[in-house]
């Protein structure tokens, strides 16, 4: 017959297949192993079973446990039984992908049939093998509710089986866990509501099938309700028949319906359905042929479980269980402790007529038949260049991410603490137990300034007593509970001690605890008000649990188990996000990583060619920031590298992520008319010639302005600084720093504002000409307006509730200068190494904080505030400029320039150059920065993109990073990695 096309089912039509409830509910099944090419099939099944004599025949029903990281006596083994037997397979276990990969050509070169290659990776390759990235375990698969993952998941499983070669993929696990104590199966299963885990079985399955991989249920007839490890004892399951037709067999039948191709039959004795005395299932004829063949009509392939497991190898000895395992019904004897002795046992077993040789027969060719589909029939070695590359792939840790992501299960959140909401408000801290959990506290810190601590699991009461003690003043405690097991029997290695702490700091303080590790262990976590579910700890899910507690990314997970009364199954749900950056993959936003790897050969050309010591490059895509690399160091004498916690001196871009922010909200509340002037807000202007200068003239750099004034050059003689106006160290009327022992006289900003006010206009006004000028006159409308300093204005309205802590200015005050990326080493004006004051001689002498510059700050912040103006003005639960604002400012206002209101723009017509990348739409909006900086914000793509570095370190005259514009060039490839 021919094979039915499988389609995917719906979530409706899964729930009621079998709502009839009867115990028998089958109809003749179609044969999974017939291929679309059924003559072909059977013409190449045919003649590769005339060619094996019986002997070899036999062989073709044991499938070996090989290993790529055993030594050569272990290879030769294989080598000999794959040539002397005929193996009809291999299961591979622990190694690496390469050598598997070597090994899988050298014994399908050995044998005279091709071997069936499997695997039991119920989590994918990397269950087994190194260098492989793991996808997610099973229960953490049953808290997701979108099941087209889970056949995504397959899908990419199935092609990394193919890329070394397999076949069979001894998953998914069915049994549904409806026992929390099961020392097996657990965290392996989907959950305990068999359609929960029927649903997610079948899309398992179906991604695996539908990719040419043959799948396999597993463990028949149900290992969910044991307290017993089948790997070390016999399990007994005590239920009736109807309760294991309704319940363990429930997954099955809609399996078997969907053309499931392969089951394993687990070690287990079930007196109800067999009363032998002890019989494992897998050895159990009422089991194996009645059952499941006969009453279930299941006509796939039948693999017993490992026959090294106790559960089934303290019933038997080697080579006697083999027998006893085909005599029942299985076709392929898994794991074979002595491949030769029972081979031996069975030809005896054919001669007394215990099973005929044409049984024999139909079961070699239901094999052959399997072989055939998976695609042996044409069998061709592998390729081993680069397998690993090839296996892990970003579309591999696309599909990662967005499983973990879905999972994530919020299961108690009292009084909506989460995501948590004003940011400047809280005081917040971190705790991980049992692990230093480096990523989260990292990811934490991308949100807002988290301070961390950490304890070992199972610490004893003075350290628990000194961690309250240095806890007992923050508002927020976010306790991450790392170390956690999948052993019931030592309650998931969860410290009674460590849920004392908790519960001692929830009477203090909000208390917010994830649990990275097995969903069951929350059974001691009752009564907590906040726990989040996590399900794993790896650095996937200790990136994505802050994303979820600040509202980078919303929670949809549902607890797929019932652990006690607080949190059962269905606990969970939506819980919606903030708009905050997310992290994550390029391929989950349509970019492609490949080509956004390019912008490596750039930076590296950059730090090559000394057009800057080192930089960060920033790339956000519908709100995620997608890549964020960091290059070189802070010196071209190596000093320290790079990293993402770099604060650069932003230069120019304070225009627009400070003065020009503070302009636009006012603007937003009717404070601040474009259409007025200077003198209208500056009664000292009156009388001068810039009191008539309109506000949007101004900004757009068509006021008249001059492009700066060296006001330094009035300070210094001789090239010494006049004492006037510095001292070495602070002394009365000398406290405003300039650099590191370098204090300027106190009136000295009352001098440049003085300067500044009178200098003269240029001779034609009407002209665009980019001025600092602009923004030292803004920053004074902008301070007479709230009567406040610019830098504590813009950190009160924007910075501090967006929970940014490194946007700031003067910031050798505030954190170490090691973070600080020094710039010039200032040989005309400061006569040293600057690092950690601003840059710009002019905004130094102004006290730091001026119109133009004097900003520093991360990558990620910026990314912040450039997300802020994507999202027309609102960040995370914060509304702080209208959107008709931000509309008005980002726009071209000049028929002379490409400029806008405070903010640069691509040139409007192409080729001729400009700050931004030539294949930058016209909506774009951004700033670049003297000191090598650049931040860009196109509302047509949803992009941002953020370049910083100190190309002026040590020499400002270096132009190298805008003559060969290395910024323009990363804007274009990051255009380029957009997938049509």
């Amino acid at each position: 017959m021919k094979k039915k096309h499988w389609i995917l089912l719906s979530l409706t039509a899964l729930i009621g297949l079998f709502s009839s409830g009867k115990s028998d509910p089958f109809v003749a099944n179609e044969d999974p192993l017939e291929s679309k090419d059924d003559q072909h099939q059977l013409h190449w099944v045919d003649s590769v079973f005339k060619a094996m004599t019986f002997e070899e025949r036999i062989g073709q029903l044991f499938m070996v446990a090989a290993y790529s990281n055993k030594d050569q006596r272990h290879v030769d083994e294989i080598s000999k039984l794959v040539k002397e037997e005929n193996l009809g397979g291999l299961i591979f276990f622990q190694g690496g992908p390469n050598r598997q990969a070597r090994l899988t050509n050298y014994y399908q070169a050995q044998a005279k049939t091709p071997l069936m290659i499997a695997m039991d990776a119920e989590w994918g390759i990397g269950m087994r093998l190194d260098s492989v990235l793991n996808f997610p375990k099973a229960m953490t698969l049953g808290a997701i509710q979108d099941t087209r993952l889970i056949y995504e998941m397959g899908s990419e499983i199935a092609r990394q089986f193919k890329e070394l070669g397999m076949h069979v993929n001894f998953a998914p696990v069915v049994d549904v866990n409806s026992n929390p104590l099961n020392p097996v199966i657990g965290f392996r299963a989907f959950g305990e509501n068999k359609d929960r885990v029927t649903q997610r079985a079948v899309a398992y399955m179906k991604g695996l099938q539908e990719n040419g991989i043959i799948a396999n249920a597993k463990h028949f007839p149900g290992h969910g309700d044991t307290e017993t490890d089948s790997h070390y004892a016999l399990p007994v399951i005590k239920h009736a028949e109807k309760r294991i037709w309704d319940i363990d067999l429930y997954p099955y039948q809609t399996l078997f319906r969907e053309n499931l191709m392969s089951v394993m039959v687990a070690h287990l004795n079930v007196p109800s359905l067999d009363n032998g005395a002890n019989i494992p299932t897998s050895l159990s004829k009422p089991v194996v042929t009645d059952l499941l063949q006969n009453r279930m009509n299941f006509q796939g392939l039948i693999f017993t479980d490992a026959l090294n497991m106790k559960g089934v190898a303290n019933t038997s000895r080697p080579g006697e269980v083999d027998l006893k395992a085909l005599l029942a019904g299985n076709d392929v004897l898994l794991y074979s402790q002595d491949v030769t002795k029972a081979k031996a046992l069975i030809k005896d077993a054919v001669a007394r007529g215990m099973i005929s040789e044409n049984e024999i027969n139909r079961r070699v060719k239901k094999i052959l038949k399997a072989k055939y589909w998976a695609g042996l029939n044409e069998y061709k070695p592998l390729d081993t260049y680069k397998i690993a590359d090839r296996i892990t792939t970003e579309k591999t840790k696309e599909v990662v991410e967005k499983l973990y992501a879905e999972a994530i299960t919020v299961a108690s959140n009292k009084d909506d603490l989460l995501p948590f909401k004003h940011l400047d408000l809280k005081k917040m801290a971190s705790l991980t137990i049992g692990d230093e959990g480096g990523v989260f506290s990292q990811y934490l810190n991308k949100y807002s300034n988290v301070d961390h601590f950490f304890i070992p699991k199972a610490a004893n009461e003075t350290t628990h007593y000194n961690i309250i003690k240095q806890l007992e003043d923050y508002d927020v405690v976010i306790v991450g509970m790392m170390g956690i097991t999948n052993s019931p029997q030592r309650a998931f290695g969860v410290a009674p001690g460590d849920v004392e702490l908790i519960r001692n700091l929830e009477k203090r303080q909000q208390v917010v605890t994830v649990l990275f590790g097995n969903a069951y262990a929350a059974n001691a976590l009752e009564g907590m008000g906040h726990v989040v579910l996590a399900y794993e700890n790896n650095s996937i899910t200790q990136q994505l649990v802050p994303q979820v507690l600040f509202g980078g990314r919303s929670a949809k997970g549902i607890l797929p188990v019932t652990v006690n009364g607080q949190f059962s199954h269905g606990v969970g749900g939506y819980l919606a996000d903030l708009r905050r950056l997310s992290y994550g993959v390029p391929e989950t936003v349509g970019l492609d990583s490949k080509k956004l790897s390019k912008i490596d050969e750039v930076a590296h050309q950059m730090i090559q060619m000394q057009a800057a010591p080192g930089a960060n490059v920033l790339v956000v895509k519908n709100g995620k920031v997608v890549f964020e690399r960091s290059y070189g160091h802070l010196d071209y004498q190596q000093s320290s590298p790079v990293t993402p916690e770099t604060v650069y001196d932003l230069a120019s871009i304070t225009k627009v992520l400070a003065t020009t922010q503070a302009v636009m909200f006012l603007h937003s509340r009717g404070e601040l008319d474009m259409n007025k002037t200077l003198g209208d807000y500056l009664p000292e202007l009156k009388g001068t010639n810039k009191a008539p200068l309109v506000l949007k003239d101004v900004l757009a750099h068509e006021a008249g302005l001059k492009a700066f004034i060296p006001h330094f050059v009035h300070t210094v003689q001789g090239g010494q600084w006049k004492p006037t106006y510095y001292q070495p160290s602070p002394s009365p009327g000398f406290s405003r720093p300039v650099s590191n022992d370098m204090y300027a006289m106190n009136g000295l900003r009352d001098s440049i504002w003085h300067w500044t006010v009178k200098s003269e206009l240029l001779p034609k006004p009407n002209k665009y000409v980019y001025s600092d000028l602009t923004m030292y006159f803004m920053q004074a409308v902008v301070e007479q307006i709230v009567n406040q300093p610019l830098d504590e204005f813009v950190d009160q309205i924007f910075y501090s509730p967006l929970g940014l802590k490194t946007l700031t200015f003067n910031p050798a005050q505030k954190m170490p200068i090691e973070r600080i990326a020094p710039t010039e080493n200032d040989f005309s004006f400061r006569k040293r190494q600057i690092q950690g004051y601003v840059h710009d001689p002019g905004a130094a002498m102004y006290g730091g904080v001026a119109g133009h510059a004097g900003l520093f700050g991360t990558a990620n912040d910026l990314a912040v505030m450039m997300q802020l103006m994507l999202n027309k003005g609102s960040y995370g639960e914060v509304s702080i400029i209208k959107p008709e604002t931000i509309e008005a400012f980002t726009k071209r206002q000049s028929h002379m320039s490409r400029r806008g209101w405070g903010w640069d723009k691509p040139e409007p017509e192409k080729g001729k150059g400009g700050s931004a990348g030539k294949l930058a739409p016209k909506s774009t909006f951004g700033h670049t920065g003297f000191t090598g900086t650049c931040v860009w914000a196109d509302p047509e793509n949803e992009l941002i993109y953020v370049f910083l570095s100190n190309r002026v370190h040590p020499d400002g005259g270096n132009n190298k990073l805008l003559d060969v514009g290395i910024r323009t060039q990363i804007h274009d490839l990051i255009y380029e990695a957009i997938e049509k």
